[in-house]
């Protein structure tokens, strides 16, 4: 698969979500497989760029390419604006979020509830790209299939988007309406890809790799996208990819690689956010690893109680030493991961 100029390792992607796919995990995704990894939503709101948040989010160092940086807003200007400030700071595809159903992004008329308005939506998209275009920044753009369930507008939108020049379309199979519960469906993203040219991912309920090859034969989308399962699970890429090109699913992993990964993980978020602000943010993360395990439970709430990096380093290391001394590798997983309940950006 292409992005404009740049081509993507594979047709497997991790969704952006607000407070989790920062550039550790999204380092993480990748070094498991993941194709294709887009930022965390940054605001388009120029007094909030110097904010630690946006600071945070806006810092790619060390980060392979192409780095994709998703942003929210209102209005086109402003937008436009964004694009450029961010590609200043090394973004190298801007991806526009129109599909955050969040009640506190969708009160400002940002997320999906542009939807609602569709000359807005497109002078955004229009505005975006001939912003990015002069730097040669290719502009991606993630929507849901529509507000609700008597206006989904998604392939009206789609063919809008490609007239304006936005290279590559993710649909969630989801309205804003029904925000993730429910059943995603798929005719939707199915009729997107049968009126557009670019390149179409579909993303929603992608939980295994078997669900992955199901929403790719209903859609004929270009690729898949996975949000929640990726949770705790980063390894789910590898596996995607493995059973698509083979038809086999690998075994889950050695207990002492989930170890090694999640200490490495903990590490580099430690050193982005610092100790205090790490090790609590720290906490889900640790959470939808141990989630499904023996003791994992129990081991969760020890983990709340703990306020410092090296001593939840030391408590995961520990627990997970114990536990490769039952097994050698995870259990086979009896469902698909749980959803959680958080305010993510389009997954």
């Amino acid at each position: 698969m292409h992005i404009g100029p740049y081509v993507l390792a594979n047709n497997v992607f991790v969704a952006p979500m607000a407070g989790v796919t920062d550039r550790p995990f999204r380092q993480l995704c990748r070094a498991f497989g993941a194709g294709h990894a887009v930022s965390e939503m940054v605001t388009s709101r120029r007094e909030l760029w110097d904010s630690l948040k946006t600071s945070r989010r806006a810092n790619h160092e060390g980060e392979p390419g192409p780095v994709a940086v998703q942003i929210a807003g209102t209005d086109a200007q402003s937008m436009a604006e964004a694009a450029v400030y961010n590609i200043e700071r090394g973004a190298q595809i801007i991806d526009i979020n129109m599909g955050c159903p969040a009640k506190k992004v969708c009160n400002k008329w940002a997320g999906s509830a542009l939807m609602q308005d569709e000359p807005l939506a497109i002078a955004i998209a229009d505005a975006v790209v001939r912003a990015c275009a002069p730097h040669g920044v290719p502009v991606t753009l993630k929507m849901r299939t529509g507000w609700a369930a008597s206006q989904r507008n998604a392939v009206a939108l789609a063919r809008a988007f490609e007239q304006c020049g936005v290279q590559m379309l993710t649909v969630h199979g989801r309205t804003r309406e029904q925000g993730y519960k429910g059943e995603a469906e798929y005719e939707t993203i199915a009729a997107v890809k049968r009126a557009v040219a670019i390149p179409v991912v579909a993303n929603g309920d992608v939980t295994s790799p078997g669900k992955a090859r199901e929403v790719l034969a209903r859609t004929g989308a270009d690729a898949v996208m996975v949000g929640r399962a990726a949770q705790g699970r980063p390894w789910i890429f590898r596996e995607i990819v493995h059973f698509l090109a083979t038809g086999a699913e690998l075994a889950p992993p050695l207990v002492v690689e989930v170890q090694r990964a999640l200490v490495e993980h903990l590490q580099d978020h430690h050193a982005l956010y610092g100790e205090f602000t790490g090790v609590r943010s720290a906490r889900k993360h640790i959470g939808w690893y141990v989630r499904a395990l023996p003791g994992g439970e129990a081991f969760r709430a020890e983990m709340n109680a703990v306020e410092d990096c090296g001593t939840q380093v030391a408590a995961v290391n520990r627990f997970f030493h114990a536990l490769g001394a039952r097994m050698d590798r995870l259990p086979v997983p009896s469902a698909p991961a749980r959803p959680q309940e958080l305010a993510e950006s389009d997954a």
